[in-house]
């Protein structure tokens, strides 16, 4: 995770992110505070949380790391090209160092230099990975490329499954990690946001294949960031939902049953930082590499 100490939401992501708001008020104290409760959280949970600062001012948008790389099992790094230009620069050597160092880590593949040919895909916003199935779901956007899509499934062993989604104006939706959150018994996804009903029944089959429950998620509920979640494991091994209280305020008693049957849900108040058109799936960068000895238990990295 990367904590922000001049965070404001971006003027120039949001010409296609539907989700973002004007805010008012001291924004980046009150987003510093909620990313510094939401890690405390999550480590109270027993989550292993590695934390950088970006004290520079110079990137509005550096809390959302999942977007500019991935980490994969067998030891592979994937590194993405970003569609805003000011977001370019959230990608940070030391990050990468950092998984060197402390995780087994054999390959980096960069599919940044792509941006000079106008090709783009922002990680896990841009694509929902089941590492289950292999099978990576994307909303087709400016930000999510399918040939480019093509390429990274097939480096990564992925089939991808492209579809179209739009709001209720028409306008796609930006990021697939709005839309859908894949966990391992059970899976939250806004359906009618899918234009295609016969890519919509593809995506269910797909899911119901692997046995989960399937939780329809309706546009309010997408507004309110209940997509945007994402399931972690603890230290012990138990499963966790992590969702913004926005978005789990939005859910109903039955959706929260059923959620509960598989994973204790652990919902964190970012509202703040939900101005700038994302949630706390979009501030997690995952890790699934191997640890090397050694590895400490938490880090904050400067």
């Amino acid at each position: 995770m990367v904590r922000p100490h001049h965070f404001v939401p971006n003027e120039e992501t949001a010409m296609d992110n539907m989700f973002q708001q004007s805010a008012s008020g001291d924004v980046s104290r009150l987003a510093y505070e909620a990313s510094t409760r939401a890690i405390q959280a999550l480590r109270d949970k027993g989550v292993r949380v590695h934390v950088f600062e970006d004290e520079t001012g110079q990137h509005p948008d550096s809390i959302f790391p999942n977007n500019w790389f991935s980490t994969h099992a067998g030891g592979r790094v994937a590194v993405y090209p970003m569609f805003a230009a000011s977001r370019r620069g959230e990608r940070r050597d030391d990050v990468l160092e950092f998984l060197k160092k402390y995780y087994r880590v054999q390959e980096i593949i960069d599919y940044s230099g792509l941006e000079q040919d106008n090709l783009f895909l922002e990680g896990t916003g841009a694509m929902v990975i089941d590492d289950i199935t292999r099978i990576a779901f994307c909303g087709r956007s400016k930000r999510c490329d399918p040939l480019l899509v093509e390429r990274f499934c097939t480096a990564f062993s992925y089939e991808p499954v492209v579809f179209d989604a739009e709001d209720p104006n028409g306008v796609p939706v930006y990021h697939t990690n709005v839309l859908m959150c894949v966990g391992t018994d059970f899976a939250m996804v806004g359906m009618d946001a899918i234009t295609s009903a016969e890519r919509r029944s593809e995506v269910a089959h797909r899911l119901q294949a692997s046995g989960r429950d399937i939780i329809e998620l309706s546009t309010e509920q997408l507004n309110a960031f209940a997509g945007n979640a994402i399931e972690l494991s603890t230290s012990t091994g138990d499963l966790l939902l992590v969702i913004s209280q926005t978005g789990y305020r939005s859910l109903t008693a039955e959706q929260i049953a059923t959620i509960e049957k598989y994973a204790e849900i652990l919902p964190l108040d970012v509202a703040p930082i939900e101005h700038a058109g994302g949630s706390i799936r979009c501030m997690i960068a995952g890790i699934h590499l191997d640890p090397r000895p050694g590895l400490p238990a938490d880090t904050v990295a400067d």
